[in-house]
C-alpha cells in the first residue's frame, strides 16, 4: 500500500471496453520543491471514489502499484482504491503548542560571550 497527496488537477472521462471492463483515470499534482503530475486508475466500483472529487481538491491517494507486460514491453499502473479529501502530509507549524518564553541562558540577555 503506498499513498500519495496532492492537488486534483484533471478528472477524464469514465472508459467502457468490449469486455464490460470500466476504468476512470485521474491525475494529482504533489507539492513538492519539483512538483510531480500523476496519474491513477479507478477500476470498476472503486469510480464511484470520484464522485465528491472535483479539480483543484487536494486529496491523499491511496494505492496499489500494477505492473504487466504485452509484447515485451513493461508497464505499470497505479490503482487506487481510497481517496482522501482534505489537507495531509504531516503536521504544520500552527498545529504545535505555544513556544513558551524563552529565558536566555546564563542569566542576563546583555551578558554576551564577546
Amino acid at each position: 500500500m503506498f499513498e500519495l497527496s496532492g492537488k486534483v488537477k484533471e478528472i477524464f472521462d469514465e472508459q467502457t471496453f468490449g469486455s464490460g471492463f470500466t476504468k476512470r483515470e485521474f491525475v494529482i499534482t504533489t507539492a513538492e520543491k519539483y512538483p510531480q503530475d500523476v496519474q491513477f486508475e479507478l477500476v470498476k466500483d472503486k469510480i464511484a471514489l470520484l464522485s465528491s472529487v472535483s479539480k483543484g481538491d487536494q486529496v491523499t491517494v491511496s494505492f496499489d502499484v500494477r505492473g504487466r507486460e504485452w509484447k515485451g514491453r513493461y508497464f505499470v499502473n497505479l490503482s487506487a482504491w481510497k481517496i482522501q479529501a482534505g489537507e495531509s502530509g504531516g503536521a504544520k507549524a500552527e498545529d504545535g503548542p505555544p513556544l513558551e518564553h524563552y529565558d536566555a541562558v546564563g542569566g542576563d540577555a546583555d551578558d554576551v560571550p564577546f
